[in-house]
């Protein structure tokens, strides 16, 4: 499993021209299900996620994590983080888990996330959706579950 995970001031998601999920300062969250991933993938990640200290403290230091500092997830769905472009011009999407198996590792990701304080909104799978965001900072961090 793997995220791409941007500090935002603001996110939003919207599909055909209408809102599905917006935040205020929290974390965008584009996830990628690999053909190989489990719930354990989705636990791990989700834990990580929400304990990652990539906000400011009082200092000005990246000390503090999204729970910490009361921040939201917009979780989006994103098949694309486990494109293989290393041969010819079209990335392969074969390391990308199918959607009856991605769906549930999704929904377990965002699961463990509001169980450990996080409010969640997201996107919608599989939709053609258009991702609005202000980076904030920006910081932007890929992060991959151990076998991701």
């Amino acid at each position: 499993m793997r995220i791409v995970a941007q500090r935002v001031s603001r996110a939003e998601v919207r599909v055909e021209g209408t809102s599905v999920g917006e935040l205020g300062p929290g974390l965008l969250v584009l996830l990628g299900v690999g053909v190989n991933d489990d719930e354990g993938d989705a636990e791990w990640l989700a834990r990580k996620c929400a304990s990652l200290r990539i906000f400011d403290d009082e200092d000005g230091q990246l000390n503090r994590s999204l729970r910490d500092v009361g921040g939201g997830a917009l979780v989006v769905s994103q098949f694309t983080l486990y494109g293989d472009a290393r041969k010819g011009r079209r990335p392969s999407w074969a390391g990308a888990a199918p959607p009856d198996r991605a769906v549930p590792l999704l929904e377990r990701f965002c699961e463990v996330l509001e169980e450990e304080g996080v409010p969640v909104t997201e996107g919608r799978f599989g939709a053609h959706m258009e991702v609005e965001l202000v980076n904030d900072g920006p910081v932007t961090l890929m992060v991959s579950s151990p076998r991701g």
